[in-house]
C-alpha cells in the first residue's frame, strides 16, 4: 500500500505525490490499493483527538517556543533542542493561566518508562516524560501532528509491521503511548540502516543528495538492497520475490 503523508500541507510541494508514484512504478513497485492521503483523513484524526481528550490524556497548551525556552531557563533545565524540539516542561498541564489556547498536547506524566523490542536494534527503552515531555497532538495552526496521524492510519490500514529508517526509531515510544491510550494494536518495529553520504551525513536536499535514479531501476534497487543486507539481483522481474524470501530469513518472519 502507498500512504502519502501530507498531513502538514504547508511543507508539501504540489505534484510531489505524482512524482513519488511514478518513481515507485519505474522501480516495478506497484500498490495493491489506491494511495491513501493523510490530508483527506482529518475527521479520523479529530475523532482520535476527541477520544484522548475524553480519556484525560490530552490538554490545551498556550505556550509558544519562546515561552518554553524561558520556562526551561527559569527552572534550570537545559533548553538545547532535542532533534530540533525543546523538551516541554509541562507549563500548561494544570491550566492555561490566562493564556489563549494554541495547541493540544499528550500528557506523559502518568506514563511508565517504555520497553520494546526492535527486530533489528534489539531491546529499546525510553522515558517519554523525561526525554520528550508532553508532545504535540494538534498544532496551533490546526494541523495534526505526525505522531497522531500515523498511529491512527497504521491501525486503520491493519499495519502489522512498521519498517522505517533508523533516524525514526526515536518516535516509537510516543506512538506506543498513543496506541495504548487509543486502545489500538501495537505493530512490530524494525528500523533499517540509513543510506549515508560520503561524510556520514543523512541524504537530504540540504546536503545536495541526488534525485532517485529511475533510468537504471535494477541498479538503484541493488544499491538499496546492499544497505539492507540483501543479495544483488540480476533481473528486475524476479528481484522483489527473491528479496522477500531473503528478508524473511534475515528477520525470522513466518512464511
Amino acid at each position: 500500500m502507498v500512504r502519502i503523508e501530507d498531513v502538514d500541507s504547508t511543507r508539501c510541494q504540489r505534484g510531489m505525490d505524482q512524482t513519488l508514484l511514478r518513481q515507485l512504478a519505474a522501480l516495478n513497485l506497484h500498490s495493491d490499493e489506491p494511495p491513501v492521503y493523510q490530508s483527506q483523513r482529518t475527521p479520523l484524526y479529530q475523532q482520535a483527538l476527541d477520544q484522548l481528550i475524553a480519556g484525560g490524556h490530552a490538554y490545551l497548551c498556550g505556550c509558544s517556543r519562546r515561552d518554553i525556552e524561558l520556562a526551561l531557563q527559569h527552572s534550570g533545565q537545559p533548553n538545547k533542542p532535542r532533534h530540533g524540539e525543546l523538551v516541554y516542561p509541562g507549563t500548561c498541564r494544570h491550566g492555561l493561566h490566562g493564556k489563549p489556547a494554541r495547541a493540544w498536547r499528550f500528557n506523559t506524566q502518568a506514563q511508565p518508562r517504555l520497553h520494546w523490542q526492535d527486530r533489528r536494534l534489539g531491546e529499546q527503552a525510553q522515558d517519554v516524560a523525561l526525554d520528550v515531555g508532553d508532545f504535540i497532538l494538534q498544532r496551533a495552526d490546526g494541523c495534526f501532528a505526525y505522531q497522531l496521524a500515523v498511529v491512527v492510519d497504521d491501525a486503520a490500514q491493519g499495519i502489522t509491521d512498521v519498517v522505517r529508517g533508523e533516524d525514526l526509531a526515536d518516535n516509537t515510544a510516543r506512538q506506543i503511548l498513543l496506541q495504548r491510550a487509543l486502545h489500538l494494536p501495537t505493530p512490530r518495529y524494525l528500523h533499517t540502516p540509513l543510506v549515508l553520504g560520503p561524510h556520514g551525513e543523512k541524504l537530504s536536499k540540504q546536503n545536495g543528495a541526488q534525485a532517485l535514479d529511475t533510468e537504471h531501476p535494477l541498479a538503484t534497487l541493488n544499491r538499496a538492497a546492499a544497505v539492507l543486507g540483501l543479495a544483488e539481483q540480476h533481473a528486475l522481474a524476479d528481484a522483489l520475490a527473491n528479496w522477500v524470501a531473503q528478508w524473511r530469513c534475515l528477520y525470522n518472519l513466518p512464511p
